[in-house]
């Protein structure tokens, strides 16, 4: 009696494991698929597909940058100044705020030696100044050439006198230093490195080339 118990206690056992794995399977079996939609794989770029995102991105960060609308500064970006004459262009001239240090000696060598004169005598004697500048003879700056010692009547210990900037002659000899400067203005006397006043005759050997109000002019 005990054998016939043992035995079919051990074939309950063995229907009881064959089940237990058969419902394994199956589960697993059934669950499989859901975890597969659940978990893609993600693709591996390759340097060849990295490189054409690279480019393409180039391109259409190049595409964008033509297309997109130019920025002009309007504070820098001015036209030049064009006028039928050179009293019209001194009109149009704006006297600086911050005036630079080579246009306040430019403008006051034309201020005291031509000041009253027509603008053509003013302009002469801007463009004289720098011509001596580029002529590598004289002074390399405006101002070196306007303080040159035994050059110009008006400096006195290494100084010019004192000039009422609110006057209109100042005004004038500003605007025409700027113009003598930006060479937006041709001389009657270009290329004269030497002048003096009509009333004296020095008897320079050089090159005569006009005489301009109060100035006789040379080169």
């Amino acid at each position: 009696m005990s054998k016939i118990l043992k035995v079919a206690s051990m074939a309950a056992m063995a229907v009881y494991s064959i089940a237990t794995l058969s419902l394994t399977d199956a589960s697993a079996a059934f669950a499989s698929p859901l975890i597969a939609d659940m978990i893609q794989p993600v693709p591996a770029q390759s340097s060849d597909d990295t490189a054409s995102s690279a480019t393409e991105a180039a391109v259409d960060a190049s595409a964008q940058a033509e297309t997109a609308p130019q920025q002009i500064d309007t504070q820098t970006a001015q036209p030049p100044l064009k006028a039928e004459s050179l009293a019209q262009l001194v009109a149009m001239s704006d006297l600086p705020a911050d005036m630079d240090e080579e246009t306040r000696c430019l403008a006051g060598a034309v201020y005291f030696e031509s000041k009253g004169e027509t603008l053509n005598g003013q302009l002469a004697v801007a463009k004289v100044v720098i011509a001596r500048r580029d002529s590598g003879r004289f002074a390399s700056s405006l101002c070196g050439v306007v303080y040159q010692p035994s050059q110009f009547s008006f400096v006195r210990g290494g100084r010019m006198p004192a000039i009422p900037t609110a006057s209109q002659d100042w005004k004038e000899a500003v605007a025409i230093a700027q113009i003598a400067i930006k060479d937006a203005w041709e001389s009657p006397v270009e290329g004269a490195l030497f002048f003096h006043a009509r009333r004296v005759s020095p008897g320079w050997r050089m090159q005569r080339l006009a005489a301009v109000d109060n100035h006789v002019f040379y080169r």
